[in-house]
């Protein structure tokens, strides 16, 4: 039933959203625009939800929204770690809890993503499942909104379970050492195991992987690492084959990896990594 509360679900998702001007979420601000902070239209869209659900939401016409969603809402509005939990709970949801991987950006870290620019950039939970990325990233790999959330998996993409496309990639990528890669990635798994050990959705995805012959390889050598870095040649459909280096940074609270692909400075490369942000994906990056 809808709340009179100030306090409710549907009246702190319009205080979040009006709070929140446009230039935070890297959005342009028209001249002579009247709203102060985001719009219905520009929420829904960086949250992935339809404009029709959000003015339910706020309108107390929907009382209980997914855990997706409201994980989606969390990053659109750029809340605080305690002001998400708060969403969850209005939600009457159960937050998530210590010891299970967080998709959560910070508003710190958002500022951060959005000056940026058009450099290609994602972002990925401890288990390598993609939470955000930007308009460089999807004009460089493609846009990967077309693909169910639950597959925009970067370990997924490498160990397939079957012959289907790829979830992240658009097109063809080749590394300077895919063996290299792929171990690192398995290592950096095995790390996230002893760092969540009680998170259902990282074991999930560790027992369907296992049944790839190459995952189940690497994993019984039982190396634990993180990954940091590698090169990629990315053969772009409109500039050709594009050779970037793909450096992973690492958020200490939550665990999250930060995927920048940039080019040397000056190179025909960078040239064309300029380019593919032009000709890119029309993509806000939101989950």
């Amino acid at each position: 039933m809808p709340t009179s509360s100030g306090t409710g679900l549907a009246a702190m998702i319009r205080t979040w959203r009006n709070r929140l001007p446009p230039s935070a979420a890297a959005l342009p601000v028209a001249h002579g625009r009247r709203a102060l902070g985001l719009r219905r239209e520009e929420l829904a869209d960086l949250a992935g939800a339809s404009v029709d659900y959000i003015v339910r939401l706020e309108q107390g016409r929907a009382t209980t929204p997914s855990a997706a969603v409201v994980a989606s809402l969390a990053r659109a509005l750029q809340l605080s770690t305690a002001e998400r939990d708060h969403l969850y709970r209005l939600a009457r949801l159960a937050p998530p809890a210590n010891g299970t991987i967080s998709d959560h950006l910070t508003p710190g870290v958002q500022r951060v993503l959005t000056r940026l620019g058009d450099v290609a950039v994602a972002v990925f939970a401890a288990d390598w499942q993609l939470v955000w990325w930007n308009h460089g990233w999807a004009g460089l790999v493609g846009d990967p909104s077309a693909s169910p959330p639950r597959l925009r998996n970067f370990a997924r993409d490498r160990f397939p379970l079957d012959d289907g496309p790829t979830h992240l990639a658009r097109w063809p990528v080749t590394e300077a050492d895919r063996e290299a890669t792929d171990a690192a990635v398995v290592c950096d798994l095995r790390r996230a195991t002893g760092r969540y050990p009680q998170d259902e959705r990282l074991a999930t995805l560790i027992r369907e992987l296992s049944a790839n012959t190459r995952f189940a390889r690497l994993w019984a050598t039982g190396g634990v690492a993180a990954h940091r870095e590698d090169q990629k040649t990315i053969n772009h459909p409109a500039v050709g084959p594009v050779t970037v280096d793909c450096d992973v940074l690492t958020d200490g609270d939550f665990d999250l990896k930060i995927v920048i692909m940039t080019a040397l400075r000056g190179s025909e490369d960078e040239t064309k990594l300029r380019l593919t942000a032009v000709a890119g994906q029309p993509t806000n990056a939101p989950i």
